[in-house]
């Protein structure tokens, strides 16, 4: 049995399914880098942000109002990252890695914000 959430992310368009899944592998990469606080760091707030979206799809359904969950755990996220950046060298793999998943935690935020906006103002779908 599928849940919510996977039935809804396999309606979208294919390209919207690569998005995803590009989400999923740049911030599951921080398993690589568990030696490292900022990778802790990503990982907490990865698996806090699945546990909770997966629950509350269950709860409300496939609606726009899920993008909350990125909101409340990527936020914070970003922000630590972005104030973190004096100490990361980006001429190593791992600072890439940092650099690449702020820029996509990034723009999935401006998306989720606007989703959940839309939602607020009674846009459910």
């Amino acid at each position: 049995m599928r849940s919510v959430l996977l039935n809804g992310m396999l309606e979208y368009p294919i390209w919207l399914q690569f998005w995803i899944l590009w989400m999923v592998v740049i911030n599951s990469l921080s398993i690589i880098f568990l030696g490292r606080t900022e990778g802790r760091v990503v990982l907490a707030a990865w698996i806090a942000n699945g546990i909770f979206m997966t629950a509350l799809a269950e709860a409300v359904g496939f609606v726009r109002l899920l993008g909350i969950s990125h909101v409340i755990f990527w936020t914070p996220l970003v922000i630590y990252l972005l104030r973190r950046r004096p100490m990361i060298n980006f001429q190593e793999t791992y600072g890439r890695w940092i650099a690449v998943l702020t820029v996509t935690n990034c723009i999935s935020l401006v998306v989720d914000y606007i989703d959940v906006v839309r939602y607020m103002m009674g846009e459910t779908s």
